[in-house]
């Protein structure tokens, strides 16, 4: 959930006196518009990660903990998982009350009151104050857009939920309903995919061979000067294939995403194939 700490050492400076160093593992920075220009997959794949973090917070050894600075800017992406890298303003202690009104959450668009215990604290008021921060900066922009249509209900479920401050909602229930049995992500890899009998044309395949070059650009794609998509099999690579004018050919590679699914290039023609054992090409004849 944090970056990892590789090392520290104190030094003294003529100038500042005690000074801590830290190593830790490298991380990106987290850009929205970046983000919203990837798969929904690696978006679902953030917001994932998000959600364990949030689990972790609520349930610390320390306690409850609340990031107080709770922005895109305390965090970083490493190896497609987010990673708090700046825990400054975080807090363990829970406000102290004597009614419900001195549980009042104060946000830019909405306004929570949170009951108050028995024992004079506000009740989970850290946890909810992350899960309202995680919908407002990430989930509300992350997960409905472009996503399945599959998991929509579910997805809509979870951003209402969090948005509404649903006395139900916390990060137990958000990492159950994200990560069932069957998981949400073997559902993305198997229901995504639709019929392939509107299908109108018929594919050559080619087996250990590879396009180099015709390419052309589509969004979302993994490759940002080629049409680089995961599928399912290769009817969803044909239906996808079918959806664009340009398509005249794709090609299976031998790797896959963090759910399992296939990735392909698709291209605009099939003029120059050379060999490549990893690697199955197949071409449209016929219309």
């Amino acid at each position: 959930c944090c970056l990892q700490l590789y090392g520290y050492c104190y030094q003294d400076s003529n100038d500042i006196p005690d000074t801590l160093t830290t190593i830790t593992e490298l991380g990106s920075p987290l850009e929205m518009i970046q983000l919203l220009q990837t798969s929904w997959e690696d978006r679902f794949r953030i917001c994932l990660s998000l959600v364990r973090l949030l689990h972790y917070l609520a349930h610390s050894p320390l306690g409850s903990v609340t990031l107080l600075d709770f922005r895109p800017r305390q965090f970083v992406i490493v190896d497609g998982e987010l990673k708090v890298t700046d825990l400054d303003d975080a807090s363990v202690e829970e406000s102290s009350c004597t009614s419900n009104s001195d549980c009042f959450m104060e946000f830019p668009a909405r306004n929570f009151t949170l009951p108050c215990s028995v024992e004079g604290r506000c009740q989970s008021m850290n946890e909810k104050r992350n899960l309202y921060n995680a919908y407002r900066f990430f989930f509300t922009y992350l997960l409905p857009h472009s996503a399945p249509s599959s998991l929509r209900p579910l997805l809509d479920k979870i951003v209402n939920a969090t948005g509404n401050h649903n006395k139900h909602c916390n990060a137990k229930y958000l990492a159950l309903e994200l990560s069932p049995s069957p998981s949400v992500n073997s559902e993305f890899t198997q229901k995504c995919v639709k019929s392939a009998n509107t299908q109108n044309w018929i594919a050559l395949r080619v087996p250990e061979a590879y396009i180099p070059d015709e390419n052309y650009r589509c969004w979302p794609s993994y490759h940002h000067k080629g049409c680089l998509l995961s599928v399912f099999d290769v009817n969803e690579a044909i239906e996808i294939c079918d959806s664009y004018s340009q398509c005249k050919a794709f090609v299976l590679t031998n790797q896959t995403t963090w759910t399992g699914r296939q990735l392909v290039f698709f291209k605009m023609a099939s003029n120059h194939i050379v060999p490549d054992p990893d690697k199955i090409t197949y071409v449209k004849v016929t219309d």
